[in-house]
């Protein structure tokens, strides 16, 4: 059997006992999975000591395939390997190595062996295609690991909390829950269905029933839970769900905060930039006024929800989200199958402003505004730069590398989609992170073209980071 060697090294800002127990707690090998990849954790047996074990399921279109994977050569501090036990490699054995470089930096190095399926005929058809995807694969997972040590090291000398959190296994949510407990922190989820042990707490919003016994004592509550505002057409019904979801579930949880002895310190609460409605031209930070439309109306509505936890002490963080740009879901992902083929371009005008954010980003407002105190009350989690249709729709198009020369006609948007359609695809807002700014939040995709080129996994060669180098095993 002929073997490769692929090699991914970087320098990453922190210790390398940091970056050890980054790779050692629960949660890595979600934040290490790129959002583009449809890869599903089915099961983990031990941590990453030898003998801990992995299954996953690695999707391919229509198709998946289970991986299992087994560690070895475990190095307490230092490193260990992954082995494939079965899957879809001849031959796969990763070697994950921590390396001190001085006293605050280290040296992350990923060195796989591996064999192609097929012999010879494997490596002429999947030898090009699996080197690239290699370095898609582990330019993203440098990256991640970076930034995540380098926001958490922020706040090294504080304690770790316990944080709840409502809507964990949503498009936001399962990305925040990994960086959480990477980082050390406990995290306790609130579930419809019965608790699977004290990691999970009971509420059922609808019947406005949450278990408040087991938020005693938590130090943050985050509230990501909410109806799919973007899933059809807004029925009477479906805007009452929507609107229930959002501000019945909100009030729950503030009201049960509230009456609790021992509180937590803060509730992040998700809104969104449609609190500002359609307004052109005119730049919006938080001290702007609400706008007019379904979407105001329900942000308004939602925020104010919150009141009896404000009212009772707890520090209050109001979270207006511009478009999160992720391939697993959202707006980018309903974009992505007729631009990938070419179908692209404008809606509307194209004139309207998107404000947007990268999920990595989200990640990190969604941690500044746990830890620092400054953050109260409305903050637009939006990148610095927001953009027209018009200019979105062909950065996509070119970081595809394909033509974004079908426009879709106003009229075709409103016979199509309803009022859903006209608030969503057709009004815009220039909204600025003007809190964010001024508490000195670090973006890590301010523009774009960068930003988009990171979630889809096409990042510029020229802007460095991992080193890279394919090699046959003598």
């Amino acid at each position: 059997m002929k073997l490769s060697r692929f090699i991914a090294r970087s320098s990453i800002p922190a210790p390398a006992p940091s970056l050890y127990d980054w790779h050692a707690r629960p949660g890595a090998l979600e934040r290490l999975t790129p959002p583009w990849d449809r890869v599903e954790v089915l099961e983990r047996r031990g941590g990453i000591e030898d003998g801990g074990r992995v299954s996953l399921r690695v999707k391919a279109g229509p198709f998946g395939r289970r991986w299992e994977a087994v560690h070895r050569d475990h190095e307490p501090g230092r490193g260990f390997r992954d082995e494939q036990q079965s899957g879809p490699f001849a031959h796969w054995s990763h070697l994950h190595r921590f390396e001190p470089d001085g006293a605050e930096r280290s040296l992350l190095r990923d060195e796989i062996e591996y064999a192609l399926p097929l012999g010879v005929l494997g490596r002429i058809v999947g030898g090009g295609w699996t080197r690239r995807k290699l370095e898609r694969l582990f330019t993203h997972r440098h990256a991640v690991t970076a930034a995540d040590l380098a926001r958490q090291r922020r706040y090294a000398e504080a304690p770790r909390l316990t944080v709840a959190i409502a809507g964990a296994g949503g498009l936001v949510g399962s990305s925040f829950v990994p960086f959480l407990t990477t980082a050390g922190h406990a995290v306790r989820r609130l579930v419809r269905r019965p608790p699977r042990g004290p990691h999970e707490i009971h509420w059922d919003p609808a019947a406005g029933r949450v278990d408040g016994a087991a938020l005693e004592g938590v130090d943050a509550l985050v509230n990501l839970a909410g109806e799919n505002i973007g899933a059809g057409r807004w029925t009477a019904d479906r805007k009452r769900r929507i609107v229930d979801s959002r501000v019945d579930g909100t009030r729950l949880l503030a009201e049960t905060l509230a009456a609790l002895r021992d509180p937590p310190r803060v509730l992040v609460n998700a809104s969104a930039v449609g609190f500002y409605g359609d307004r052109g031209e005119e730049e919006l930070d938080e001290a702007s006024r609400p706008g007019e439309g379904f979407l105001a109306e329900l942000c308004r509505d939602w925020e104010a929800a919150t009141e009896p936890a404000a009212a009772a002490g707890i520090r209050v963080v109001l979270l207006r989200t511009g478009i999160v740009l992720t391939p697993a879901g959202g707006a980018l992902a309903k974009m992505l199958p007729p631009f990938r083929i070419g179908l692209g371009g404008r809606v509307g005008s194209g004139r309207q402003l998107m404000s947007w954010i990268s999920i990595e980003d989200l990640v990190g407002v969604l941690h500044a505004a746990l830890r620092e105190p400054r953050l109260s009350g409305p903050v637009n989690a939006v990148a610095p730069e927001p953009v027209t249709n018009r200019a979105f729709t062909r950065t996509l198009a070119r970081v595809l590398r394909r033509p974004a020369v079908f426009p879709v006609p106003a009229a075709v948007v409103g016979l199509a989609f309803g009022e859903m359609g006209r608030e969503l695809l057709l009004a815009g807002a220039r909204v600025v992170p003007r809190r964010l700014q001024e508490a000195g939040f670090s973006f890590l995709h301010p523009e774009l073209e960068a930003a988009l080129s990171f979630v889809l996994g096409r990042p510029d060669p020229a802007r460095g980071g991992a080193r890279f180098e394919h090699a046959s095993v003598p």
